[in-house]
């Protein structure tokens, strides 16, 4: 009885196909991860630290079928000055009024009440978000 030889001998013919495309594969894998986790980092740092102004809507109450208070708190830097957008929806969705609240430099919190005017009558007011100039 002979020994049958399965596989060819190591080193001999070279590096098989198999071998070349799992390292790159791997290469890939290695690039595409780091880039992934650059990219989590970025939008974290710019989500949690880069943060000069951040605003609330506490809550709103609707006056009339032609206007809603907004209660808006707004935490930002000292020198910081920007706006917020709020905006009021109607039952269907639609947005029936909109507001932009100017904020000027002094005071890391301000905190003040907004009547928005809207077209008909509103049944949720949302905070859209807010910037800085």
């Amino acid at each position: 009885m002979a020994a049958v030889r399965e596989d060819l001998p190591q080193g001999r013919y070279g590096r098989s196909a198999d071998e070349h495309a799992d390292r790159r594969l791997r290469r890939l894998g290695a690039v595409l991860g780091a880039l992934l986790v650059a990219l989590v980092a970025w939008f974290g740092y710019h989500y949690v630290v880069d943060r000069s102004v951040s605003g609330e809507l506490i809550k709103f109450k609707r006056i009339s079928d032609s206007r809603v208070e907004a209660h808006l708190e707004v935490r930002k830097d000292r020198d910081a000055t920007g706006s917020c957008t709020l905006r009021s929806l109607a039952e269907s969705g639609a947005e029936v009024g909109r507001k932009d609240v100017r904020f000027e430099a002094g005071g890391t919190r301000i905190d003040t009440v907004v009547t928005i005017r809207t077209t008909e009558s509103a049944t949720s007011t949302e905070l859209v978000g807010c910037t800085t100039d």
